[in-house]
């Protein structure tokens, strides 16, 4: 088998694979004038759905008004579930990209070799089944992992996947998926928005930092909304000196187990305020932000730092996070600044990532 690598000389390294980059540090891709061909493969196709804030600044441009975008061209699309509001009818129409019956037809345009440049995968929206026990939407991520994989395997050559959000609802799924992409040595770019949205105070961790205790705020729904506090938080301290040594431990807690975990000082109250006050939140006492539907997720790692993911109640649409630094008497802040309304400009900054893989 060969591998389809980039065609962007300055990328160069695996190092363009890591979602964790400031929104700025990715500009550059605006310099290529050359559109590569991707392929996608989607749940739904909906306005405002992941597929049309991610895939609509491939076809419409940054701002989705026509304006300038990537240099990346849509050639195909297969889409799972076709319903109500569906979009990609008509915009195949008007752009000329081929919508397809299958994933491998997506992939492969019916070609013996691989036509396109990568892959990105969106397993996001759609009609899917829960879990019975923890309620996870079970979006079909590996199953459109394993089509694209297989499809590619075929074409004997192997090509960049960008798959978004988090790899699957459960960790077979992920180790799986990462496995098969390190077997076959395909580039594997995954992840949140959070990570290369806007930051106030625009700063990064100084450097060398040491990390002794880190929070995120988060909301919404635990996994949905929860993998994007944890992508927040981890790309904040991946930077801390060392780089990250692994995770030893992951607690979840619920309603009153946050109270009592915060008074046995299992995570810190002081970090909640903090992180509160740099995302113009005003903190309560905090019983009023903790009810039966609050988790808290505690997590030790194996150099020693803790952290918690604080998904509680009061403090609107907000991800914001708060570090003590050792020997800094102030906390390392930063409020993760999203556009919550059309076109979700935070989203073309993840493109920006994806094109850089390529």
């Amino acid at each position: 088998m060969t591998l389809t690598l980039s065609r962007r000389a300055f990328i160069g390294s695996a190092g363009a694979l890591g979602s964790v980059a400031l929104a700025g540090d990715l500009k550059a891709v605006d310099a290529v004038a050359e559109p590569l061909p991707v392929a996608a493969v989607v749940t739904t196709y909906t306005r405002n759905s992941h597929a049309d804030v991610i895939l609509g600044k491939i076809l419409a441009g940054w701002r989705q008004d026509g304006g300038a975008g990537p240099a990346l061209r849509l050639v195909s699309l297969y889409v799972d579930q076709v319903g109500a509001g569906d979009l990609s009818a008509d915009l195949a129409k008007q752009y000329g990209f081929k919508r397809t019956q299958s994933i491998a037809e997506a992939v492969t345009l019916g070609k013996a070799t691989l036509p396109v440049a990568g892959v990105i995968s969106i397993g996001e929206h759609g009609d899917y089944p829960l879990t019975e026990v923890t309620q996870q939407r079970q979006y079909p991520r590996r199953r459109f992992f394993d089509e694209i994989v297989a499809a590619m395997q075929r074409c004997g050559t192997f090509a960049p996947i960008f798959n978004d959000k988090h790899l699957g609802y459960r960790w077979q799924d992920a180790k799986h998926m990462y496995d098969t992409s390190a077997q076959h040595q395909i580039p594997l770019l995954a992840g949140s928005s959070l990570p290369v949205a806007w930051r106030y105070p625009a700063k990064l961790l100084p450097p060398e930092s040491v990390i002794d205790e880190a929070l995120v705020i988060g909301y919404g729904g635990h996994e949905a909304y929860g993998f994007h506090a944890l992508e927040a938080l981890q790309s904040i301290v991946e930077r801390r000196r060392g780089g990250e040594t692994g995770v030893a431990a992951v607690t979840t807690l619920r309603g009153q187990q946050i109270l009592e975990a915060a008074g046995q000082g299992r995570w810190s109250v002081d970090l909640l305020r903090a992180a509160a006050a740099s995302a113009e939140q005003k903190m309560k006492p905090l019983e009023q932000h903790v009810n039966e539907g609050s988790a808290l997720f505690v997590i030790e790692y194996r150099d020693g730092m803790r952290a918690a993911v604080a998904m509680l109640q009061g403090f609107g649409e907000t991800f914001a996070a708060a570090c003590r630094l050792r020997g800094e008497a102030q906390p390392f802040r930063a409020w993760f600044r999203l556009e919550y309304e059309r076109p979700y400009g935070h989203f073309e900054h993840l493109v920006r990532a994806i094109e850089s893989m390529l």
